[in-house]
């Protein structure tokens, strides 16, 4: 089994290329996941800055 850095890895590969999904695989449709599409379509960079700082917080 992957241990729990891998799987952080992962997860913040994924919010780098789609940060919404990355973001939708660790939480769920929770209000993260929302906000984190909101910054996306606004603009990627944010989209980026805040799902890497959602999964590693």
């Amino acid at each position: 089994m992957a241990d729990k850095g891998t799987a952080n890895c992962i997860d913040i590969l994924l919010a780098i290329i789609l940060p919404p999904l990355g973001v939708f695989l660790k939480f769920g449709c929770e209000m993260e996941f929302w906000i984190c599409l909101l910054l996306t379509l606004f603009g990627y960079i944010p989209g980026i800055i805040y799902a890497v700082y959602a999964i590693t917080k």
